[in-house]
């Protein structure tokens, strides 16, 4: 009988233990989505091995991860876009060799790095400040390769252009900065938006699940089913700083930002490769086409059924494809794939 009462209080025992972590997280799921997905973040963070922090500059602090340490292979920097963060290539991460040297890095005022003033938000300003980053972090000890996508593409073509030295190759990712033959679902947007005088909303600055959702759809190609509670809790870590956001967004739509990779493209010296989604409406992918025009050497992959968000829908393909750039310097210029499955 006293055995019995044993294995009755352990199967409590047990089952308490384990409805502590259910309970909490569908408390969280319900209540508190936003730190679940700050709890994702930290996860896959520590699973892919990468670990978090900062940089200060003289009163400056930028907040980046890495993994690896420099060797044979160059080192890689990461450049997110508008509104992002560095835990935007956790899914690309994951498909890269773990000996690398990798660092990912918030953009100037996004989530761990310092915010100041709209001068640092201009394309020209963000290139001042991630070279501030990279000496302080002395990455420019040997030439690095650089990624960027969408806006952090704008940079990074820039970026390549003002310090040649310090870049051994370059991969933009839609690239910004482009004046693009053709018109996307997102340009008839700005135009509404300048008709307007700024006064609509910006797509691309959600406040409610709604309007998240709206945001997701116009970035990717790709349909991912997301519950309402996560797009609630996507928009309640954004909301706070939407305002930052569209101070962002209105520098880098001024006349010296809009087009500023377009305008350095001939100053880049290094190889380039550029990947881009067919089907992105927010940077149309004949960009591309002006690219290759202005630097005939470059490799230039192209995306079948991928919109905006390349790192997101095809993350290992894009893995591979930067892999295969940077393994094969010299054997792949003047090529144009269509890659249409991975």
């Amino acid at each position: 009988m006293a055995a019995d009462l044993d294995m009755v209080n352990l199967l409590v025992l047990a089952g308490a233990t384990l409805a502590i972590p259910i309970l909490s997280f569908v408390a969280s799921f319900l209540l508190w989505p936003s730190a679940l997905i700050k709890i994702y973040y930290w996860y896959w963070r520590r699973t892919l091995g990468l670990q978090v922090r900062y940089a200060d500059c003289g009163g400056y602090r930028f907040c980046y991860s890495y993994r690896g340490k420099p060797g044979f292979r160059p080192s890689i920097l990461m450049l997110h876009g508008f509104s992002a963060h560095k835990d935007t290539w956790l899914t690309m991460v994951k498909y890269l060799p773990k000996h690398l040297h990798i660092l990912c890095v918030d953009m100037p005022g996004h989530e761990g790095t310092t915010r100041t003033n709209s001068e640092d938000y201009s394309i020209q300003g963000q290139v001042k400040r991630i070279h501030q980053f990279v000496e302080n972090v002395r990455l420019n000890r040997k030439p690095f390769h650089l990624v960027g996508t969408s806006m952090g593409g704008n940079v990074a073509g820039v970026y390549a252009a003002s310090f040649p030295s310090e870049i051994c190759s370059i991969t933009l990712i839609c690239p910004a900065g482009i004046r693009y033959p053709c018109e996307t679902k997102f340009d008839n947007h700005l135009q509404d938006l300048e008709h307007s005088h700024y006064t609509l909303s910006i797509p691309l600055i959600p406040s409610t699940p709604e309007e998240m959702e709206d945001m997701l759809r116009l970035c990717s190609h790709v349909r991912f089913k997301i519950p309402h509670q996560i797009l609630q809790g996507l928009v309640d870590v954004r909301l706070p700083h939407n305002d930052f956001y569209q101070e962002v967004f209105m520098e880098i739509l001024g006349e010296n930002s809009r087009y500023a990779l377009q305008e350095n493209l001939q100053l880049i010296t290094a190889p380039l490769q550029v990947i881009w989604g067919k089907q992105d409406q927010v940077v149309d992918v004949s960009g591309a086409v002006v690219v290759a025009e202005a630097l005939p050497g470059c490799r230039v992959d192209l995306l079948e059924n991928c919109g905006h968000s390349v790192v997101m829908e095809r993350p290992r393909r894009t893995a591979k494809l930067i892999m295969e750039f940077i393994i094969s310097l010299g054997t792949t210029s003047g090529t144009i794939k269509n890659l249409d499955s991975f």
